[in-house]
């Protein structure tokens, strides 16, 4: 078992945070939290989610510093399918699908896809097997060869769209899947080069869109991302709704053919 003051120091140091800083915004001394994490104090449990709450710790590793600490866990992990948490994915479905015509995806921490609305299922149609069967990573089936990568007409773009918020949420979070995820979405070829036009074009939109060739067309979309903001239970803590948006007209209208077929 990992020693609490080594694992507090490692948090505080990926929030670039001094111990005297940490120290003011918890309301204790700078020695006490010296003392704490080189070991030679105890914190009590009120202690432990107090410098938690301050570095924004996640709910699984806050459990993990209480249990460092010799406390027992303060966040419940229910499985999905919990009766406790069927209200919460009662809303989750609830705007899935009320997004429609528009695509719209559930997700949990490591992109391992939840739910998702048919518009979205009808654009995933055509991957290879392998990358549809359960468990599906969605981040796997968008970039691989054989998923939806040769249907992206911007793949570079959006290839260092996926990296970039990968790296960001693995150095928010320090979860050593979502490194070992990163490091396979970069090795995965970056496609051809855009088609003429295509940077400038994109450059004076407000958001990196996804370009997806469909039958007859293409697709372009913007995403957004929602959280639960009280959630207290560890899975839905990590649970992100993703979100698209249609760019142009033109895409809103083919998203309300497709959906209305």
């Amino acid at each position: 078992m990992t020693a609490f003051g080594p694992l507090l120091r490692e948090w505080r140091t990926r929030r670039r945070r001094s111990q005297l800083d940490l120290a003011l915004e918890a309301e204790v001394s700078q020695r006490h939290l010296s003392f704490v994490e080189s070991g030679r104090a105890r914190p009590s449990r009120e202690m432990v989610l107090r410098l938690a709450e301050r570095l924004a710790v996640p709910l699984r590793a806050r459990n993990a510093l209480l249990v460092a600490a010799g406390h027992a866990p303060e966040y419940a992990e229910r499985a999905i399918d919990d009766p406790a948490l069927r209200p919460a994915m009662d809303a989750v479905r609830l705007i899935l699908d009320g997004h429609e015509p528009y695509p719209a995806l559930a997700v949990d921490r490591h992109w391992t896809l939840v739910a998702a609305n048919r518009v979205a299922l009808r654009l995933m149609d055509g991957v290879a097997p392998v990358l549809a069967s359960p468990p599906v990573n969605l981040l796997r089936l968008s970039l691989h060869p054989d998923g939806l990568a040769p249907r992206i007409v911007n793949l570079r773009a959006w290839k260092t769209h996926i990296l970039d918020r990968l790296r960001r949420d693995a150095d928010a979070s320090g979860d050593p899947v979502l490194l070992a995820l990163m490091e396979e979405m970069a090795r995965y070829p970056a496609g051809q080069d855009p088609p003429p036009g295509l940077a400038e074009r994109e450059r004076a939109l407000i958001a990196t869109p996804l370009r997806l060739r469909v039958p007859g067309g293409e697709l372009a979309l913007i995403g957004t991302m929602t959280v639960f903001g009280t959630a207290t239970d560890v899975m839905l803590s990590e649970l992100s709704l993703e979100t698209f948006f249609p760019a142009d007209g033109e895409t809103a209208a083919a998203l309300r053919a497709m959906a209305a077929a």
